[in-house]
């Protein structure tokens, strides 16, 4: 038999453990052609704002070694174009759809949440509390009170899971998290991108239209992987990795240090068919193991393999 790789995140039932980031994958609906995105655990289109956004000023990305570094802005259609043209086609999706909402304020948060409820099939809102490439964006998921704020009044107006995205610009995630999950957080994405810049040196300016931008991709791994590890043992909600996973390798160590599913983002833009490799693999992985499920192994690191004694 083939190993079980569902999993359930407050009530919300996913198949197998694999998601699409936002922001990295489009809308999705523009993939339909060469992607079955039904066979993924979830997907999470772009970021929705209240408003249309244009975003940054061009050149948006530049890569860097081992990663890519952006400053899109959260381009996007704003909360009535979300509803009234790319909804309909996400909709007739079979696989969860997990909408990402921005706001400027927790009042924006919470109307953005009251309006993607009443959109018949929405799965679960994800909380963009750490763009880091926004004026204002990443405020939300640095202090502890603020990221409490923002989920506990999206809780009042949202019953369905609530994902909240974390910063890994923070000297401390875990206080973050717990913050997160004392105000009704269902689950915790760990993390978004890593503030930093590039410069031409000859011409002494920034490669970027804009001077910083959130770096991604495998560079940022073990830096993932660390907050990971540490936040899911601070909570005890379900930790949703994200930060360089290209691989199947990448995953299963994302789960032996506590996540329960994880999104795939970067290496999309690269190879676009890493989310369906890494779901493809991961059986064997499991087999290898011995796990019969994907459960058995979350959280089951064990920690250094090397025992030694101080002086020794």
């Amino acid at each position: 038999m083939e190993p079980d790789l569902s999993l359930e995140i407050d009530g919300l039932r996913l198949e197998n453990p694999v998601m699409l980031a936002s922001g990295t994958f489009g809308n999705a609906v523009d993939c339909y052609a060469f992607a079955d995105l039904n066979r993924l655990g979830a997907i999470i289109p772009k970021t929705v704002t209240l408003s249309p956004r244009i975003g940054n000023a061009p050149p948006r990305t530049v890569e860097t070694a081992a990663g890519l570094l952006n400053s899109i802005g959260l381009d996007n259609e704003g909360l009535e174009g979300f509803c009234t043209r790319l909804w309909r086609g996400l909709a007739s999706l079979t696989c969860p759809v997990i909408v990402s909402i921005a706001g400027k304020t927790d009042e924006e948060f919470v109307e953005l949440a009251r309006a993607i409820s009443k959109l018949e099939g929405v799965k679960a809102i994800e909380l963009n509390l750490s763009c880091p490439n926004v004026a204002g964006g990443i405020d939300f998921a640095t202090d502890p009170a603020r990221c409490a704020a923002v989920v506990g009044k999206v809780r009042r107006v949202y019953d369905g899971p609530i994902f909240a995205k974390l910063t890994p610009n923070v000297t401390d995630a875990t206080a973050v998290a717990k913050a997160a999950e004392a105000a009704g957080a269902s689950a915790i994405t760990a993390v978004n991108t890593l503030l930093g810049m590039s410069v031409d040196w000859r011409r002494r300016r920034s490669r970027l239209g804009q001077v910083f931008g959130g770096l991604s991709g495998p560079a940022i791994k073990p830096i993932a992987l660390r907050i990971v590890y540490q936040v899911a043992q601070a909570v005890s909600i379900p930790v949703v990795a994200a930060g360089g996973i290209t691989t199947v390798d990448d995953a299963m160590e994302f789960f032996v240090v506590g996540a329960s599913a994880i999104q795939v983002g970067t290496a999309s833009f690269y190879r676009p068919t890493a989310a369906w490799e890494i779901l493809d693999a991961l059986p064997r992985a499991l087999k290898e193991l011995g796990a019969r499920s994907l459960r058995e192994i979350v959280g089951t690191f064990v920690g250094s393999s090397v025992s030694c004694e101080i002086g020794s």
